[in-house]
């Protein structure tokens, strides 16, 4: 399952990230896996959370990144979920990009049993119905 993490840049995506993938650490729900382009939050994270620099794997479209979800997928069977953060600082995706991951993860069978967050600067508004439903706005507090 995936889902887009929505907001204006300073809503506090980022911050919904970590908060929700060192809850889920905690409450032992499988490895949880947690990307980024720049090292900055390795502090906020749970030190059993994995991170992963996105920028040491030249992710340079969307077929790429789709194949690095795939290959996160591959390399651990206990890994439940995976949250993304910042890829738009390294890829430029469009909404089209947006439905093509969702479609082809959507029949990849490993991908099934795990949740897949990816922080992007979109609106819900932005969205189209396709996705809606795949979609968790967040906004300021």
């Amino acid at each position: 399952m995936i889902k887009y993490i929505l907001g204006a840049k300073g809503a506090g995506k980022t911050r919904w990230l970590i908060d929700n993938a060192n809850a889920d650490y905690k409450s032992g729900n499988g490895n949880i896996a947690f990307v980024e382009v720049d090292d900055d939050h390795i502090f906020s994270l749970d030190y059993n959370v994995r991170l992963i620099n996105a920028t040491d794997y030249i992710l340079d479209d969307v077929e790429s990144f789709y194949g690095f979800i795939c290959g996160l997928m591959a390399m651990d069977y206990d890994l439940q979920k995976i949250y993304i953060d910042g890829i738009y600082k390294v890829l430029k995706l469009n909404i089209e990009d947006l439905e093509y991951i969702k479609n082809k993860l959507d029949k990849v069978e490993e991908a099934e049993n795990r949740e897949i967050y990816i922080n992007v600067n979109y609106l819900l508004e932005d969205m189209p119905e396709s996705l809606k439903e795949h979609a968790i706005e967040v906004t300021p507090q």
